[in-house]
């Protein structure tokens, strides 16, 4: 397929860790081990989060463009290639347990919080300015697209935290995660990002985990929260984008789409919309997906893969969307306008 664009930058946590955790020696959200990736190329866990192939793979192929690797991978010192790796190709700087908060990873131990990974693409992007100059990255980034996939971690952890929700009202709480997020946008506009694919947060309530403390129901109280995020992200990269020249951007709604698959699986093939495929116990829920789980022999009829992850099957749909979705699910534009601006 014909390449699109340049390259494409993540950023992000576990829905598009293509394994950055895994160089990550104290962290314990690793998916390096069975039943991760038991349909994936020669059945082999590779960090992802899933089954098989994750959401930031699929964008890589609507765009013909191989899967940009974890930054880690590339300065990692086992990587032989190190004088030749090149950053203009793209680079995933996306980490499982990731959240907009520094704080947020606490739960998991170690993570790339997205300020550190906008650190590393500073870096990034101060190799790229020596390498080619100025100029000609100005013009190779204003074409690349950046992926920004976070805030469920963020929300997690605070409907986990009874020290967090003490401090902050869930309104005060969504506020800051905006107001952070708006100035980590900030530095990636700085530094030479000019078209951006940023999605909302899920029906985070409705996932395995979450099920599971509420008689197999979605939590409402969280949906409400996540859905009150969506809004506030809205209005806020509305507002972003008028304070600065050039941005432009497609917004995708992962509630709406999450909901859709929840609410009308059959229609979109699936048969079970609430528990995980690889677990334990009540809805496959009770524990992660370890060697040890139970694994469902029928992963394409699942939309969700382990507690809170989707399948390969959903991640299609969800990227599906992304690319070429109606207004329903991508705002102001889709992704495919989005490259074509």
């Amino acid at each position: 397929m014909a390449q699109m664009v340049p390259a494409v930058y993540v950023f992000g946590d576990s829905l598009v860790d293509v394994g950055n955790n895994n160089y990550l020696p104290l962290s314990i959200a690793k998916a390096n081990h069975r039943h991760y990736g038991v349909d994936f190329l020669n059945q082999k866990p590779t960090g992802r989060f899933s089954n098989g192939k994750n959401a930031a793979d699929f964008i890589g192929e609507k765009l013909g463009l191989a899967t940009s690797p974890p930054y880690l991978s590339l300065i990692s010192k086992g990587n032989k290639n190190e004088n030749n790796v090149s950053f203009m190709n793209g680079v995933s700087f996306a980490s499982a347990g990731a959240g907009i908060f520094d704080g947020t990873d606490q739960r998991y131990r170690q993570s790339l919080p997205l300020g550190k990974q906008l650190e590393y693409y500073s870096n990034v992007y101060e190799e790229l300015t020596r390498e080619v100059g100025a100029s000609a990255l100005q013009k190779h980034l204003s074409k690349s697209i950046f992926v920004v996939i976070i805030g469920s971690n963020d929300l997690f952890g605070y409907f986990e935290s009874s020290e967090l929700r003490k401090k902050n009202t869930p309104q005060e709480y969504v506020d800051s995660m905006l107001f952070s997020l708006k100035l980590q946008l900030q530095r990636l506009y700085d530094n030479g990002g000019r078209k951006f694919e940023i999605a909302g947060v899920g029906v985070i309530g409705c996932c395995p985990a979450f099920r599971l403390k509420n008689q197999t129901e979605c939590v409402v109280e969280t949906n409400y929260w996540s859905v009150q995020y969506n809004k506030g992200l809205q209005s806020m990269l509305k507002e972003w984008q008028s304070e600065n020249e050039g941005i432009i951007y497609s917004y995708f709604d992962t509630y709406a789409t999450m909901s859709d698959l929840i609410q009308n699986p059959t229609v979109h093939g699936f048969t079970d919309a609430k528990a995980a495929c690889c677990g334990l116990g009540e809805l496959n829920a009770r524990a992660p997906c370890l060697p040890v789980s139970n694994l469902c022999p029928t992963r394409q009829y699942h939309v969700f893969w382990d507690q809170y992850h989707p399948t390969e099957a959903a991640s299609r749909i969800f990227v599906d969307r992304i690319f070429d979705g109606p207004s329903t699910y991508t705002s102001p534009i889709n992704m495919r306008q989005l490259v074509a601006a």
